[in-house]
């Protein structure tokens, strides 16, 4: 059983600021990665933003510059900072963990937040 809980989203203008935290619990043998995804109404959910367990991250071209992933791993959370909105940011933002659960099994799993509504507009 792994839970994943995302929050932070809100309503803020165009060059504001918003920082999205998710925090996984429950019973996780191993943490190989958290990231977040997006998906606006009419499109492709895609992949914002990704750091896995040595740190290493990976951005979307569209938020690199603007948005910054963080991780504390020994607390199973996860952080999202982004600057610089802009309405093509609107979506709801979906935190994910690649985790190995507790259990036994050797193989990892995805497991999804519940997601947090981010809107951007004056």
């Amino acid at each position: 059983q792994v839970e994943v809980v995302d929050s932070g989203g809100g309503l803020v203008q165009p060059g504001g600021s918003l920082r999205l935290s998710c925090a996984a619990s429950g019973s996780i043998f191993r943490l190989y990665a958290m990231g977040w995804y997006r998906q606006a109404p009419g499109k492709q959910r895609e992949l914002v933003a990704r750091i896995n367990s040595l740190g290493i991250t990976t951005y979307a071209d569209s938020v690199k510059g603007r948005f910054t992933i963080d991780r504390d791993f020994a607390k199973n959370t996860v952080y999202l900072q982004m600057n610089s909105l802009k309405p093509e940011d609107t979506a709801v933002y979906y935190c994910y963990v690649d985790a190995v659960p507790g259990g036994g099994d050797i193989r990892s799993f995805d497991y999804w937040g519940q997601g947090t509504q981010v809107t951007v507009s004056s």
